[in-house]
């Protein structure tokens, strides 16, 4: 699936095509949500040399379909753009002319849960990702805090959302994107986590 502006639609889904990934459907960032969430792809490509909005729909999308990986892709090599996409929740991210066949390899790493970066930016996200852990905590929202004490008290998404008045899909929302944002990979290691440092 392609998120991109409609001048990059062509040359990104060939690109695609020609390595060997089946596109199953292509919008601009305004239309991206609801074909998501209609089509449920494996994977999402958003093309970020639209702008903001592109940015904006990463973040939409990592928030509503937190299952479905990202991979953003952008035409200059730069470390602000790529920083900017995995906070906003890309999962993958590739910079710089691209060819087909990594593009394609780079769908279906991203596909299968890998994490995927061009060369160069590994390092520089990396050390951006690896600071304290302190500071890593300080970028969880206030509600998203609330909602890691319930987690760590044993509710389930449904009481959460029933103590903060929310729906269990917000919940889940907010649990995914607090175990992205601390990059952990389960309920369990969110729980050890938030003990070990006192935030529960």
């Amino acid at each position: 699936m392609l998120v991109a502006t409609a001048r990059a639609v062509p040359h990104v889904a060939a690109a695609l095509v020609n390595g060997g990934v089946d596109v199953a459907g292509s919008t601009d960032p305004s239309g991206a949500l609801p074909l998501v969430e209609e089509r449920r792809p494996q994977v999402v490509v958003v093309e970020l040399d639209g702008g903001t909005a592109a940015l904006g729909t990463v973040a939409e999308l990592a928030a509503a379909v937190p299952q479905v990986p990202l991979l953003t892709l952008s035409a200059v090599v730069d470390h602000t753009v790529a920083l900017a996409a995995v906070r906003a929740g890309a999962t993958s991210h590739l910079a710089g002319p691209v060819e087909p066949t990594e593009l394609a390899g780079a769908v279906r790493r991203t596909a299968a849960g890998e994490v995927v970066f061009s060369p160069g930016l590994a390092d520089v996200l990396l050390e951006e990702f690896g600071r304290p852990a302190a500071e890593r905590e300080r970028q969880l929202t206030e509600r998203e805090s609330d909602v890691v004490r319930l987690v760590v008290e044993g509710l389930t998404a449904r009481q959460i959302a029933t103590r903060l008045v929310l729906s269990p899909r917000t919940v889940e929302n907010h649990v995914q994107n607090v175990l992205r944002k601390l990059h952990l990979h389960s309920r369990a290691a969110l729980v050890r986590y938030a003990i070990e440092r006192g935030l529960a």
